[in-house]
């Protein structure tokens, strides 16, 4: 069991490391008071980020995904930025049959970004993000189209999260 001094020192000691925490500069990335070392907030230097269109289906799913969770789903501001976006998509069979078949298959989601000053053209900031999702193959040719299309959009959404994150890490800390 504890002693009443040893949990008052506990106590002391969490409360000194807090006071010493609270100077040091952390604030979380996504704060509703989060600036960029230029002085603005975090969220209206995402909010002009253009987004650039990306062929296909998964493609306009990782656009959607960021332009939603870049503007909340209002207006984007006047962009300060290009965000260009290159995929590659891949299929990956697992759970191989004795008879060659494949049971269950990973849908890989590869992406190359750049992020580009929209006044002056010059390439800013470049990034990779990778995402996998597993999918089961079935004998119906209906729930194999919904099995990989299911995949495909959980693929995108860790995709655009992934570039989400490594753009507003770069635009707060420059």
């Amino acid at each position: 069991m504890w002693s009443h001094s040893r949990a008052i020192a506990v106590v002391a000691i969490a409360a000194v490391t807090g006071l010493g925490l609270a100077g040091c500069g952390f604030q979380p990335l996504y704060g509703s008071n989060t600036t960029t070392a230029s002085g603005t907030r975090l969220s209206e230097a995402m909010a002009s980020v253009d987004v650039q269109p990306i062929p296909g289906r998964v493609g306009q799913k990782v656009r959607n995904e960021l332009i939603f969770s870049n503007t909340g789903g209002g207006y984007a501001a006047t962009p300060k930025y290009k965000l260009k976006i290159a995929l590659r998509e891949q299929d990956i069979q697992q759970l191989v049959q004795v008879t060659g078949n494949a049971q269950g298959q990973v849908y890989q989601l590869q992406a190359s970004f750049t992020l580009v000053d929209a006044s002056s053209g010059a390439v800013i900031h470049t990034g990779k993000a990778i995402s996998r999702a597993p999918y089961t193959r079935f004998q119906e040719v209906f729930a194999n189209v919904r099995a990989r299309y299911n995949a495909e959009d959980r693929a995108a959404a860790t995709i655009s999260e992934s570039i989400k994150s490594q753009v507003a890490a770069y635009l707060a800390t420059t």
